[in-house]
């Protein structure tokens, strides 16, 4: 086996299953080559707070990368590693910038002290907001604090994620003019099923799943990095790899991009062919 190569695997539509979790078969693989050294983890938009609960059949012994890069998590003492923050005194021109769009963003907070996260929201929920809140009601690792304005009127300095969601013609022009600041990293998307409806993520400067797991790779010493994926967020860690691996069911931009390409994430394919490399470097 060789334990200087790095694993590193999305989440959604990679590694978990079209029920949107990870295959027994899949747990089983990761758990046992995990407890013999192996350095398999996930790298990921989603918070500990999903992480977890999506993890909890799944041992791995390396913190995994959540947030789209903005920081690593210790699943073992709970705690968030080496996080990017956005700076405070960039989230008033942040703020104003959605004021002027007439929407109101979600800001993550990380804990001083602990593991949960506090996420706030000032003003009315939207539908598509409600939804989104109703979704993560009751997660151990993250609470909502609504109606608040504290983490826009008074900027907290754990600020590491700030993200809304709206109409395409009101986030259009701040996404445009975050993108054109550079003090932070944009991402800005679709929603799949609304086009209609937009998504924006605000990081610190540098924030990418590729720098996390070079940062990750070095702290560990590995010498070889292969990573899974199946949508375009994962671009930018296959171009750090060694190895760019795509699901069956990848979009055709990044089966293009990819080293080669594997079975559909529904078939715990990311698990088999990590096993079968591992088998391939006793």
């Amino acid at each position: 086996m060789d334990k200087k190569h790095l694993f590193v695997t999305d989440l959604d539509g990679t590694l978990l299953n079209a029920d949107s979790k990870v295959s027994s078969l899949s747990a089983g693989i990761i758990s046992s080559l995990s407890r013999e050294g192996a350095l398999i983890t996930v790298a990921t938009a989603r918070t500990p707070a999903t992480v977890e609960p999506l993890l909890c059949e799944t041992a791995t012994s390396i913190p995994a990368i959540v947030m789209t890069g903005a920081a690593m998590w210790d699943r073992k003492e709970k705690r968030y590693i080496d996080p990017t923050l956005v700076a405070t005194d960039v989230i008033p021109d942040i703020m104003e910038l959605f004021a002027k769009s007439e929407v109101n963003p979600f800001i993550y907070v990380l804990p001083d002290e602990g593991s949960v996260m506090t996420v706030y929201h000032n003003g009315k929920l939207t539908g598509a907001e409600q939804r989104f809140v109703d979704d993560r009601r009751g997660l151990r690792l993250k609470r909502f604090c609504l109606d608040s304005p504290r983490g826009a009127e008074f900027p907290l300095p754990g600020t590491i994620l700030i993200f809304a969601m709206g109409p395409r013609d009101r986030l259009d022009p701040v996404a445009g003019q975050l993108k054109a600041d550079g003090r932070c990293s944009v991402s800005y998307y679709n929603d799949i099923f609304n086009h209609d409806l937009a998504y924006i993520e605000i990081f610190g400067p540098g924030v990418s799943k590729a720098a996390a797991i070079r940062r990750l790779a070095d702290s560990l010493g590995a010498t070889r990095i292969t990573v899974y994926g199946d949508n375009l967020n994962d671009l930018s860690m296959m171009r750090i790899a060694d190895e760019g691996v795509a699901v069956a069911n990848a979009v055709p931009e990044l089966i293009a991009a990819a080293t080669r390409t594997i079975g559909p994430n529904t078939e715990s394919s990311v698990a088999r062919d990590i096993m079968k490399q591992m088998e391939f470097h006793p």
